[in-house]
């Protein structure tokens, strides 16, 4: 990330930091979702953007994030804050034995994309069906809002919390992008085959990749839970939320530190606005943003910040 997209990146917190203080609960609701969504295309980027490993299951690493700290505080009486703390850990786990079985296998490209994709679903399955997940009913997480439960009575103290997880994880991938792993990374993603040659551990560099995936998008629904409180299984793992975490890196600009929080806001605001214009026609805003997904491929691939760069004469 340049300088000037470091400054950039700034201002559009700054921004995003203080639109809480003078905006109604339903632009509040509006920016904790986009925010969340936000988190997890920041995971699903780590990965495919700068990795190459294209997935189409990042519903396994959200929703096992949005589960485990739901149950752990519900079924266990596990306070909020470590319940949180090991649902993050739980998607690195799930990240990690994934990975461990389709990079060891060799899979790639379509093929891993298809494996991430049959994981979300029997996660699914099974959470639709297991007592413990409270089965198709879901589970609702009590109401007690106080800080030690990791619940406020003012939506504007999530927005920030959710801000502040989104800025680190920004600041975290701006810093990858310059470390050896970083390298490591691009250098799978370019070529894995001569990146092996060369003396890469391409198996680790991947097996490391996918697990600060699974838990930067795990994050993302310990965030929601604590959220909205209820959890079910079609919404922690169901395909809505994979589409809209690789749908908000690619529009956004995949492979850049900034394009997922780009992304995620975009598609928010489109697909608010949409659903107003629309009235109740039912998945209107999915519709729109297979438009948008197609209108990127064929003329920005790059997406918003690539399209930017290319603009002002800079690097894609």
């Amino acid at each position: 990330m340049s300088r000037r997209e470091g400054v950039l990146a700034a201002v559009l917190l700054t921004l995003l930091a203080a639109a809480p203080l003078a905006a109604s609960n339903v632009v509040l609701n509006f920016l904790m979702s986009a925010l969340i969504v936000a988190l997890a295309a920041q995971g699903w980027n780590l990965l495919a953007g700068f990795g190459g490993q294209f997935s189409f299951g990042h519903a396994a690493f959200f929703g096992t994030g949005a589960y485990a700290a739901a149950i752990l505080q519900m079924r266990y009486g596990v306070n909020a804050w470590a319940a949180c703390l090991c649902g993050l850990l739980a998607g690195g786990l799930v990240g990690w034995i994934i990975g461990g079985l389709a990079f060891r296998a060799r899979l790639r490209g379509s093929y891993f994309a298809l494996i991430t994709l049959a994981f979300a679903e029997v996660l699914r399955i099974c959470a639709n069906a297991a007592p413990m997940t409270g089965g198709a009913a879901g589970l609702l997480v009590k109401l007690n809002a106080r800080a030690a439960n990791f619940q406020f009575s003012s939506r504007t103290t999530f927005v920030w919390i959710a801000l502040g997880c989104v800025a680190a994880v920004l600041a975290g991938t701006a810093a990858l992008a310059r470390s050896r792993f970083g390298a490591y990374l691009v250098a799978v993603r370019e070529n894995e085959d001569a990146a092996r040659a060369l003396g890469v551990d391409t198996l680790a560099v991947k097996l490391r990749a996918i697990t600060l995936s699974g838990a930067i998008t795990a994050a993302a629904g310990c965030l929601y839970t604590q959220y909205f409180l209820y959890i079910d299984a079609d919404i922690a793992f169901g395909t809505r939320i994979s589409v809209e975490v690789l749908l908000a890196a690619i529009v956004g600009g995949i492979g850049t530190v900034l394009g997922p929080v780009v992304g995620a806001l975009a598609l928010h605001a489109l697909g608010e606005l949409t659903r107003l214009s629309a009235g109740s026609v039912t998945g209107i805003d999915l519709v729109l943003f297979g438009l948008i997904l197609v209108a990127v491929i064929a003329f920005a691939p790059g997406g918003i910040v690539g399209s930017v760069r290319r603009l002002r004469g800079g690097r894609a």
